[in-house]
């Protein structure tokens, strides 16, 4: 199967014709009392990793409310290109429609994010720490005093953050997912302190397209955090040398080899704690950075 053929935005019509019958069937589902199918998703950036969520919750069936710092106007084609699944709001709007809200913005800006209207919501966190990006850097950050999700988790004092789909680039969230049973299907790891919130997310992961596996509390998520063993680079592609750039782009686009759970597991246990602490563009492959510097001015950094 090609990459990710079965969650093209080329699906997204059809799977919002199917979309009610879903809902309704999982209203009658004998596991009602045990978990609720989330149907809504809010996310928070339209930048790199808030378009590519965006895609993938679309093309899986889930409703879309997506939100930036420039408000609902700027985001009129990409709602477009995503289909009657999709709508655009205000940040706030987009938290308060949202059974989970992705958090898809830089960590830089967590602090702008309005903590008050997060009580009770389960809050994907796909930030990461690096360090003087955006000018940012934190002492207790950078001495372990705490992970990136727990000062993000300090911040919304009343969500229930969930770190996940953080450690692979937007290119690759959408070129590694699989349907489940598929031989190439990956595994993402999650960490977060509530347990309903970590089953909610794990649900969504793996509807659009992933296994998933826990990596404990938020304490713990530094084991997935930049520069560890899970992070970013066993989910994209082994580049041939002697390419020319125009080539290595080419082959970067297609998804890396599948982990296991059990490799996964095996990543994560392994793990010993970075220092220095964050991510650095050194530490990922070179071709993502030349992608990420052509689009980053345009798309990411106007989150």
């Amino acid at each position: 199967m090609p990459p990710a053929a079965w969650l093209r935005p080329s699906k997204c019509a059809q799977t919002a014709s199917a979309a009610s019958n879903l809902w309704a069937d999982a209203s009658r589902s004998p596991r009602r009392g045990i978990w609720k199918l989330t149907q809504t998703i809010g996310i928070i950036g339209s930048g790199l990793v808030g378009k590519a969520i965006a895609h993938l919750a679309v093309a899986a069936g889930y409703r879309v409310v997506l939100s930036n710092s420039r408000g609902p106007e700027s985001l009129a084609q990409l709602v477009e290109a995503l289909g009657p699944l999709a709508r655009a709001a205000s940040v706030e709007q987009a938290i308060a429609a949202g059974d989970i809200v992705a958090l898809a913005i830089p960590l830089a800006t967590f602090e702008t994010l309005p903590a008050d209207t997060f009580a009770g919501k389960v809050v994907l966190d796909q930030t990461n720490y690096y360090p003087g990006m955006g000018d940012f850097r934190r002492a207790d950050l950078d001495n372990g005093d705490l992970t990136s999700s727990e000062l993000v988790q300090r911040h919304l004092r009343g969500a229930k953050v969930v770190k996940g789909i953080h450690n692979l680039g937007w290119h690759h969230m959408q070129y590694n997912a699989r349907p489940k049973g598929d031989s190439q299907r990956t595994t993402l790891p999650i960490a977060g302190d509530d347990a309903a919130a970590k089953q909610a997310v794990a649900h969504f992961l793996e509807a659009v397209g992933y296994d998933v596996v826990d990596a404990g509390s938020l304490a713990d998520s530094w084991r997935i955090e930049p520069n560890t063993p899970i992070y970013f680079w066993p989910y994209a592609p082994a580049i041939p040398e002697g390419l020319t750039e125009d080539e290595a782009k080419k082959a970067y686009l297609h998804p890396g080899k599948p982990i296991s759970p059990e490799a996964a597991r095996t990543l994560i246990d392994k793990t010993e704690r970075p220092s220095p602490i964050g991510g650095t563009l050194e530490g990922l492959p070179p071709i993502h950075v030349v992608l990420f510097l052509e689009l980053a001015s345009a798309d990411t950094v106007q989150r």
